[in-house]
């Protein structure tokens, strides 16, 4: 990895060697921590850490495992009989000298813990190194924040332990009471179906359509039949902007969000994804781009193409009247732009590999960028012809992003700042509507979407989503609120 700074030679080893000197302050850090305040459970501890530890050292280097939290979960999930598999003279080796001798040591060894005063003049010196190291490496904030997984995965035990952490409130989210909401029901039987795309670090200003100067927007701009709207994001990262727009109001809550409340109701409901962070979802078929690639391995299963896969004939083969297919898009997602599209869509030309290299020039990374817009606009034109071709249905496609992205503007790249400093590019997002005829006239957009002509259109939140997506699927609550629907209300 070192080799993907922008440092020279000797930059790149005290980059390494910084690392390195961090990683065995913040152990001593926690052992003495650990020792000091629990005595003989600390011992146990350790001792218990070393042996886990060398455990994943022999998969890191022999199998050049990451240890995340996917790891941790297949870990936790995996069988005996397939665990045993791995069971090998190479490896029980590994455990006994760099595990078991280690940990031997913790429980035999006769220790001196010290005062108080001692104690807060060790750790307080392996925090101030880690500040100092910290404060010496600032210019390659950037580029360990990139490698940030990779990083963390080689820091042992850190890596495990925290990414325990992570499973364990994955599993508890998984199963977290939300707060349902009150019963709806299904006002008719007209096939209806409606597909909404979540779209990715996805910004307005970069979209043909919200008047860049760029073709970005080539298909999309042609089609009849769309709206586009002036949105914003309610965060700047992927949970929350997602959760945003599953829900019925904005709220630090667990609310049942739409693919629940709508499968609850009695639609037909298909969540696929080449993404995370979405809240938890309790649908039969939830699909994700490893599962799709098992299922459709004629597909391209490298972009977000492979969510498109059997996507007419899932819509045609539905036994309900009501269909609801969410795509989680991860097609705008940095800092790998250019990897996040096939080749015949990189129109603009020289590209950024990725965020570090557009450092040094932004107009680079802003044509990595703008390829991924324009691959989305490939993909959602399909998915519009795709409806087209449905007969007896009525059809509508939303597409809105969950948050938006920088490139460069005032030194600062891709996302995540508090929305109270968050510059505009990173909450104005593309709110994108398409509706086949027949649902154009029996549910047209009102005057939220289309404006009297002179006024600037209102600008909506992504919390529309939930209740226009009610709306068209003629799904009847008092959870609806027709304030904060695009469509005019039946």
């Amino acid at each position: 990895m070192a080799d993907h700074t922008n440092e020279t030679g000797a930059g790149k080893a005290f980059l390494m060697a910084s690392l390195v000197a961090v990683m065995l302050a913040l152990n001593f850090l926690m052992t003495y921590l650990v020792m000091f305040f629990t005595r003989t459970v600390g011992r146990v501890l350790l001792a218990l850490l070393a042996v886990v530890s060398a455990t994943a050292l022999y998969f890191i280097v022999t199998y050049g495992v990451i240890i995340d939290a996917t790891t941790v979960g297949n870990v936790l999930n995996t069988r005996y009989s397939e665990a045993s598999a791995f069971f090998s003279w190479p490896l029980w080796l590994c455990i006994g000298g760099l595990g078991v001798v280690p940990a031997a040591y913790c429980l035999l060894q006769p220790i001196d813990y010290g005062k108080a005063r001692r104690m807060a003049a060790c750790c307080g010196g392996a925090l101030a190194l880690v500040l100092a190291t910290a404060a010496a490496n600032i210019g390659q904030t950037l580029w360990i924040s990139e490698h940030d997984t990779e990083l963390g995965a080689l820091l042992q035990p850190w890596s495990y332990l925290v990414n325990s952490v992570r499973v364990a409130s994955s599993k508890h989210d998984e199963q977290a009471e939300e707060i349902r909401l009150p019963d709806g029901r299904v006002a008719d039987q007209k096939k209806a179906v409606v597909v909404l795309v979540i779209g990715e670090s996805a910004r307005k200003a970069n979209f043909q359509l919200y008047g860049y100067g760029r073709p970005t927007n080539p298909k999309l701009s042609r089609r009849r039949g769309l709206t586009v709207l002036q949105a914003r994001s309610c965060a700047t990262y992927t949970t929350a902007g997602t959760k945003a727009i599953l829900e019925p109001k904005n709220s630090s809550d667990l609310y049942e969000v739409l693919p629940n409340y709508a499968f609850r109701t009695g639609a037909d409901v298909a969540w696929r994804t080449t993404n995370w962070g979405e809240p938890p979802i309790h649908i039969d078929d939830y699909l994700t781009d490893t599962e799709l690639a098992e299922r459709y391995p004629d597909a391209c299963k490298d972009y977000d193409g492979i969510l498109f896969a059997g996507l007419r004939e899932r819509i045609a083969q539905s036994t309900k009247h009501k269909v609801l297919i969410v795509l989680h898009t991860s097609t705008s997602h940095g800092p790998y732009y250019a990897g996040k599209y096939p080749k015949e869509f990189e129109v603009f030309r020289p590209v950024a590999r990725n965020v570090e290299e557009g450092e040094k020039n932004t107009d680079l990374l802003v044509n990595a960028y703008d390829n991924t817009i324009v691959y989305t606009d490939h993909l959602l034109d399909s998915l519009i012809s795709t409806l087209q071709s449905l007969t007896g249905w009525h059809s509508a496609m939303l597409f809105i992003s969950d948050h938006g992205e920088s490139l460069g503007e005032n030194k600062m790249f891709m996302h995540g700042l508090p929305m109270s400093i968050a510059p505009k590019v990173q909450y104005e997002i593309p709110f994108i509507v398409w509706t086949s005829e027949d649902f154009r006239r029996c549910k047209p957009q009102s005057d939220k979407a289309t404006p009297p002509e002179g006024q600037l259109p209102a600008v909506i939140d992504q919390h529309y989503v939930f209740h226009s997506v009610l709306n068209l699927l003629s799904i009847q609550s008092t959870a609806y609120d027709e304030r904060h629907d695009i469509f005019q209300t039946p």
